[in-house]
């Protein structure tokens, strides 16, 4: 930064509340804290245009353009703050002040000065326990633009400033109301839902066209700076159910909703899109679309400027969406279908999905959006036939090449990790994750590659921290059918009562599902309540006995609790699963019933397969494994440390 003589502009100071305090009783905490404030933060400021000036420890100083932008930033900070205290103790909670003013800066060899700094770096000790204070300069400037009520506080005298200065404080939605005026909480209105568009269409078989119009619209508008946009697994739930606007936003916690249909005859396309605002149910803006098929880019473009526009935010650069997708109508047809199968998750329909896709990128060589979709469906055909050897390396192969059509894509990254995950290269899919997010803060699947990718190495809170920036980005997500989830990450970090917490949760969810009976089992197994843990793992064989995962888990169970024989029947009952399957059970009940030579030959060759239990290394459940000899050469080999 070099010097730029003296400007307006708007000035954040944050501080943790009882930072000092904290790392007096204990420093590693406190400094792991501070960590975990800053993954928060700066993302948050990226999205709002914010530039860091420097940090003080557990302190930010930040410079706005405007003061729109640094209220906006305030209020997103402390609710991200909030969402991520939410299932936490206390002592592992991150309580932030935030001070806003408006005035002029001072540039100086890479630091600033001045009075907005000065009154900033006062006012912020006056806001609450995740509050936000603000000069009048501030209130002014934004009062009638934002939705968050200010209240003032009155008259203060500051340090250093020789006039009293009314300082104002934003009403959280989520703060208590006074007695005499209770009102409901707001949902926040820049927390985005694109419902599934309806199919008009006189076909019924043209549902994919909706569908993926729907996918397309999500992956523009989560692209707009300033929004948070739910992904597509959690507004799928609600197509074709009859359900009230204000009643889909309390469940999704967004304050906006865009809906529509789609109408496809011959060659002929009409698009009808509408913004509603979930408190109101009022609408913000609506539109009808009558376009010949190959418009339908153009169609997709102009919806999520309309949706920018009306809630005031800004587009991110187009160019960058045109290189991923394509002009060829027949490849992007192709794709619209492959995406519908790929999402209806049976092997059948993602064997389907593959050709579709194949064919996709046979029409247009350039179509980079295929590519990694592509990429995706084949290593998730790897995963549902538990053989991942046989589809990793076209999967590869693909996702080079989304990311060498498409680099600025979230996409391409996303898939390139996937992969990387898959074959043990955990830096550099650490490395396209990162990369995934900043191009796209709003992508779940990132987060939750994240969260793997951390749980793996053991890092639990950073791995934490991503799974429920995930379930806050898709909060509806289906319970993961492996070891990848946030309650295995709480479960093998000693959180037993979250992740049981995590679980219920789950069912309440996902009642036909059986793998949150699957984690609930391997809680109370840790906790050597093997009879809870019998019942739960009775419960989700019920759902579905021929189950693989809840198979070996059952044989796991019985293996802890010294049932030998039971156990060994479960084994021997296995061999209709895939070779990786049978790797992974041998290596669970056989190290469970400390038969660790056998044991170790089938993790031997799950390693060379990439096909071993990535949280192997920390879990409870393995430590008979984890104290033999053999442990850290297996380790080395999978690339983590000994």
């Amino acid at each position: 930064m070099s010097d730029g003589g003296r400007r307006l502009a708007a000035i954040m100071y944050t501080d943790m509340v009882g930072y000092t305090a904290l790392g007096q009783r204990n420093e590693s905490l406190s400094l792991a804290l501070v960590k975990e404030q800053r993954k928060i933060i700066r993302p948050i400021l990226m999205r709002h245009s914010g530039k860091e000036i420097k940090t003080m420890g557990d302190a930010f100083l930040v410079e706005f353009p405007n003061a729109l932008d640094a209220v906006r930033c305030a209020y997103d900070i402390q609710r991200a703050t909030r969402e991520f205290n939410i299932s936490l103790p206390e002592e592992k909670r991150i309580h932030l002040r935030v001070g806003l003013h408006l005035g002029d800066v001072v540039e100086s060899q890479g630091d600033i000065s001045g009075d907005a700094v000065n009154v900033a770096s006062r006012i912020y000790p006056l806001a609450e326990d995740g509050g936000v204070c603000l000069t009048h300069q501030i209130y002014e400037s934004t009062h009638n633009k934002f939705d968050v009520p200010f209240v003032s506080a009155g008259l203060k005298h500051l340090k250093n400033v020789s006039e009293p200065m009314e300082v104002y404080k934003m009403e959280m939605p989520w703060e208590k109301m006074a007695l005499s005026k209770k009102e409901e909480m707001p949902l926040p209105r820049d927390r985005v839902a694109v419902l599934p568009f309806a199919n008009f269409s006189p076909d019924p078989n043209d549902s994919y066209f909706a569908d993926g119009l729907t996918e397309e619209l999500i992956n523009r508008i989560s692209l707009v700076k300033g929004l948070e946009v739910i992904a597509r697994t959690s507004v799928m739930g609600f197509k074709k159910k009859d359900r009230k606007i204000s009643e889909i936003g309390k469940e999704l916690k967004v304050g906006t909703i865009l809906e529509g249909s789609v109408r496809m005859a011959g060659n002929r396309i009409r698009v009808s899109a509408q913004l509603i605002n979930a408190n109101t149910e009022g609408h913000l803006w609506a539109e009808n679309y009558d376009r010949n098929l190959q418009d339908i880019f153009e169609v997709q473009s102009s919806v999520a400027e309309n949706v920018a526009r009306a809630l005031k935010l800004r587009l991110l650069d187009e160019d960058r969406e045109k290189v991923e997708l394509t002009s060829n109508i027949e490849a992007y047809t192709m794709y619209l279908r492959a995406l519908q199968l790929y999402n209806a998750g049976d092997e059948d329909n993602i064997k389907e999905a593959v050709v579709l896709l194949e064919g996709a990128v046979a029409a247009d060589p350039a179509f980079a959006r295929a590519y990694a979709v592509l990429a995706r469906t084949l290593w998730y055909l790897g995963a549902m036939r538990g053989e991942y050897t046989a589809t990793l390396a076209r999967a590869e192969a693909a996702a080079r090449k989304a990311l060498e059509l498409a680099p600025e894509s979230a996409d391409s990254h996303e898939a390139m990790a996937a992969v990387h995950i898959a074959l043990d290269r955990f830096e550099q899919a650490h490395a396209e994750l990162e990369e995934a997010v900043r191009i796209n803060p709003n992508s779940a699947y990132a987060h939750f590659l994240l969260g793997t990718n951390h749980g793996t190495f053991g890092r639990f809170e950073e791995s934490i921290a991503s799974y429920r920036r995930g379930y806050v980005l898709d909060p509806l997500h289906p319970p993961i059918r492996d070891w990848h989830s946030l309650a295995t990450v709480l479960r093998v970090s000693g959180r037993i009562d979250e992740a049981l917490k995590i679980a219920e949760q789950q069912k309440i969810l996902h009642p036909g599902s059986p793998f949150p009976f699957v984690a609930s089992a391997l809680c109370y197994a840790q906790m050597k309540e093997f009879g809870r843990a019998d019942e739960a793992i009775d419960a989700a064989l019920s759902m579905r006995k021929d189950e693989a995962w809840s198979r070996i888990v059952r044989g796991e169970i019985y293996a802890l609790e010294g049932k030998r024989k039971e156990a060994e029947e479960v084994l021997q009952s296995l061999s209709d699963l895939s070779e990786d399957q049978r790797n992974n059970a041998t290596c669970c009940i056989r190290g469970a019933l400390g038969d660790n030579d056998v044991a170790f030959g089938a993790l031997m060759k799950a390693a060379e397969r990439h096909a071993w239990d990535v949280f192997i290394k920390y879990d409870p459940l393995f430590q008979g494994l984890q104290k033999d000899p053999r442990f850290p050469e297996f380790c080395k080999k999978v690339g983590l440390s000994p």
